[in-house]
């Protein structure tokens, strides 16, 4: 059992700095290149979808059921077997889908574009208000503050706990403050925690009473299907019939994706909402285009099929990744456990973990990783504007790296955040 770091005397501290920075000499020595600063798929995955580019060609007959012709214009909604496969995917009803291009971030932003400009539903565009306000749960994913920095709208922090974000404080907020607009959620394996939102925190947000008409839920649900373990995994209420039994249905637009389903850049996105707000986006996308990519969308019911022939498509995803989570997992408990310098999470899906150093020790953490040849997410990025107040939070991000580089990174991130732990104790103790 090792010592905490706590309770070790100056004497100690300065003798395991010692070594550790004899350690981590060795390792710069490597000139390792290691890159875990974004969640992307492992070429292991992306060869997984190849077969998609064999579904179709120049002889295909590329007329959907209803005989529309994919090659040419309409379908504003996207093709009925994509919105069929799509509401498997998603678990809702195909009538309450609108299928997109290949980003569902792309229509998030689409999103609080449009509103910005001509409001929800007839309310005053957010543009022309003295202030529009996003709660934000923290950590949270970083792009989602990227939308709302770039369009000036100010983020408030809602704290996360084990059962999503802290509930008492969102309905108190939403409730009281009319500026307040929206909150962005990553309900399922979320980014960068892999918590799950409890039932009982689904149900409180179909039932949240915000004091703006206009007040959207940004439902991301970009890990639904993205679980690591078979028979161990996390379920989520769906949403929009919560809301809908609530009284609530105009109250969401949940966002999906086959991002990391099939290929990141050429995947297809969806929304579902009420009918509602389905017109209100129809209104907006009469004028932005006749259809997306129709051809994409049958690429895709042709190579899966169905939702079964997904489900046995993300088990292999699993068995690829599965190592990976288990890898960082056992070299944190290996090297860290004990020591009273930082915590993690253990999820059952997702693409993420977050490590949370001392406070204080996270951007020190990141910047002698990547001296050693390691670059992660920046620290901070998990919190609004790049402020992480505890300086504490890291992303970790282990789907891309092959097993051996990450186990190497994982020594190099352990090394690190003993190093400046050691360093910050023995600083502490010496005031």
């Amino acid at each position: 059992m090792k010592k905490p770091y706590i309770d070790m005397t100056a004497a100690e501290l300065t003798a395991e700095i010692s070594e550790l920075e004899a350690q981590y000499k060795k390792v710069q020595a490597l000139g390792m290149s290691l890159d875990m600063s974004r969640g992307k798929p492992c070429q292991e995955q992306l060869d997984l979808s190849m077969g998609i580019m064999d579904v179709l060609d120049s002889s295909s007959d590329l007329t959907c059921e209803d005989g529309t012709d994919c090659r040419n214009y309409g379908q504003l909604n996207g093709i009925e077997e994509a919105r069929e496969l799509l509401g498997d995917m998603m678990e809702n009803n195909p009538k309450d889908i609108i299928i997109y291009g290949n980003s569902s971030l792309n229509v998030m932003f689409d999103t609080i574009s449009r509103v910005w400009t001509h409001g929800v539903m007839g309310n005053t565009p957010w543009c022309r208000l003295p202030e529009v306000k996003f709660l934000c749960p923290v950590p949270g994913y970083d792009r989602h503050f990227s939308i709302t920095e770039y369009f000036g709208i100010k983020m408030i922090p809602v704290p996360m706990t084990k059962e999503g974000p802290d509930m008492d404080i969102v309905e108190k907020l939403v409730r009281e403050d009319s500026a307040i607009k929206g909150i962005w959620c990553v309900p399922k394996y979320s980014n960068p925690q892999g918590i799950s939102y409890s039932d009982e925190t689904v149900r409180r947000f179909a039932r949240l009473e915000p004091a703006a008409p206009d007040f959207r839920i940004f439902w991301d649900n970009a890990y639904g299907m993205h679980h690591l373990y078979d028979h161990h995994q996390d379920h989520l209420i769906e949403i929009l019939a919560e809301c809908k039994r609530a009284g609530n249905p105009d109250l969401v637009y949940k966002f999906a994706s086959t991002s990391k389903i099939t290929f990141p850049g050429s995947g297809i996105a969806a929304i579902a909402t009420s009918p509602n707000n389905m017109e209100d986006f129809l209104t907006y996308l009469r004028h932005q285009t006749i259809g997306h990519d129709k051809v994409n969308q049958l690429r895709h019911v042709r190579f899966f099929k169905d939702i079964h022939g997904m489900v046995e498509h993300m088990r292999k995803h699993a068995d690829i990744l599965r190592p990976k989570f288990e890898a960082v997992e056992q070299i944190l408990a290996r090297d860290l456990e004990g020591c009273g310098i930082g915590s993690w999470t253990c999820p059952l899906g997702g693409y993420f973990i977050l490590f949370d150093s001392m406070p204080g020790c996270a951007k020190d953490i990141v910047a002698r990783a990547k001296k050693a040849g390691v670059t992660m997410t920046n620290a901070g990025a998990t919190w609004p504007y790049n402020d992480d107040p505890a300086d504490s939070n890291i992303r970790i991000a282990p789907t891309y790296p092959c097993l051996a580089d990450l186990n190497n990174a994982m020594q190099v991130f352990t090394l690190c955040v003993r190093l400046s732990a050691a360093k910050k104790l023995l600083r502490e103790k010496d005031q």
